[in-house]
């Protein structure tokens, strides 16, 4: 194997290493927010949704860079490995944006919890 095929090959590695932490970070920074608003700890879960979207955005930049690499004629070659790193990404935004959703409306039952509780008080 040349070495230029080896650094290639090193370079996929690494960017498919980044692409599946990040994406692994933004996925597990969600869960936990979900939890945080499950338990009616609505403001700390928003906090943790906006770290997981950070930790998405580090992964689009890796992404990006490998499609502005390819756009300018350098060729990456693309393995099972890389198209498993996609996967996670790909899986990564679509469960964040779902506990997003999960979240907002965890906190509209906490706040109708809130009332509920108020009007049983009087």
């Amino acid at each position: 194997m040349s070495n230029e095929v080896m650094e290639m090959d090193e370079q996929l590695e690494e960017i498919v290493f980044s692409i599946v932490g990040f994406a692994g970070e933004c996925r597990g920074l969600a869960f936990e927010a979900l939890a945080l608003s499950e338990e009616g700890k609505i403001i700390e879960a928003e906090a943790m949704l906006k770290d997981a979207e950070k930790a998405l955005h580090q992964a689009h930049y890796v992404q990006t860079d490998l499609i502005q690499k390819e756009a300018a004629g350098e060729k990456m070659p693309i393995s099972m490995v890389f198209v498993h790193a996609q996967d996670h990404l790909m899986t990564a935004i679509s469960e964040k944006e779902l506990i997003k959703k999960l979240v907002k409306t965890n906190s509209r039952l906490d706040e109708l919890t809130k009332r509920l509780e108020q009007l049983e008080q009087k």
